[in-house]
């Protein structure tokens, strides 16, 4: 095990896990304040369903085409997503987002089902595959979430208040619906960005498995930060040392053992209620 960690494939691993769980558990915050926790797993197969358009028309050989036709979807989504949020709370905006999530999938699963690698590129696309991501690719992302994070910062007032406080927001005038479309294409850069190296599922659980760990244990927004990204951590290494040592894939195995540290978590808070 301890040579397995020496090789650089496997540190490039571990590193990208670190940098997607860091960007993924601040912006997990939003998403779960916001009540739409499947936003992430639209957005991220809206994503994957721009890859595989891409693959489709040809461009398996065009890295930069192949992300920015993931980008184009991801916008479609967020828009969509922005759009959709009303007064009128008939239909929950959740209804949309699941509406978006399905309609991609669908789109997704006919665009591969009549490639020869279909079905492997599809898994791929889900999975994703963390062993085999390359130190140009790292270096690629940690610039995009470097970037993404000095904009949350500069406009973390905005972002956080509608986030929070959504009536406030609509007090003050601010147009709520061109923020939600900011915060969200912004938030589909990050989004398009980890899908092609990390797949649907890992990015889905990053986002929301570390942030409701640290809102289950503390009550302080700060401190719940810095738990979210230990619990993110945490996953992120223990799940890849599992799948070296078991040879499993990388993204399960990281959900299962983040799966694992929110049950813990959980017990835990169980077993202080019951003692008390």
């Amino acid at each position: 095990m301890i040579e397995l960690l020496s090789m650089p494939f496997v540190q490039i691993a571990l590193m990208t896990a670190f940098v997607l769980a860091g960007i993924h558990t601040y912006l997990g915050f939003h998403i779960v304040s916001r009540g739409v926790i499947f936003i992430d797993l639209s957005l991220a197969q809206a994503a994957a369903f721009g890859t595989a358009t891409a693959l489709a028309v040809g461009l398996e050989d065009n890295p930069l085409l192949r992300y920015l036709m993931a980008l184009l979807f991801t916008f479609i989504g967020a828009i969509i997503i922005s759009f959709t949020r009303t007064k009128d709370e008939r239909v929950p905006q959740e209804a949309f987002i699941g509406i978006v999530y399905a309609a991609f999938t669908a789109g997704t699963v006919l665009l591969l089902a009549r490639r020869a690698e279909g079905m492997g590129e599809l898994s791929h696309l889900i999975s994703g595959s963390l062993l085999t991501v390359s130190t140009p690719e790292l270096l690629k992302i940690t610039i995009i979430y470097a970037i993404i994070g000095i904009l949350h910062y500069i406009l973390k007032h905005r972002f956080l208040t509608i986030s929070t406080d959504r009536e406030k927001a609509v007090k003050l005038g601010w147009k709520t619906g061109w923020w939600d479309f900011l915060f969200y294409a912004l938030f589909g850069v990050v989004v398009t960005s980890s899908v092609a190296v990390a797949g649907v599922m890992l990015v889905f659980s990053l986002l929301v498995i570390p942030p409701v760990a640290a809102l289950l244990i503390s009550k302080r927004h700060n401190l719940r930060l810095i738990l979210g990204w230990t619990v993110g951590f945490m996953g992120a290494a223990i799940g890849v040392l599992i799948a070296l040592k078991f040879d499993f894939p990388v993204g399960p195995s990281i959900i299962v053992s983040l799966v694992g540290i929110l049950v813990s978590v959980v017990v835990i808070r169980v077993i202080k209620r019951l003692s008390a």
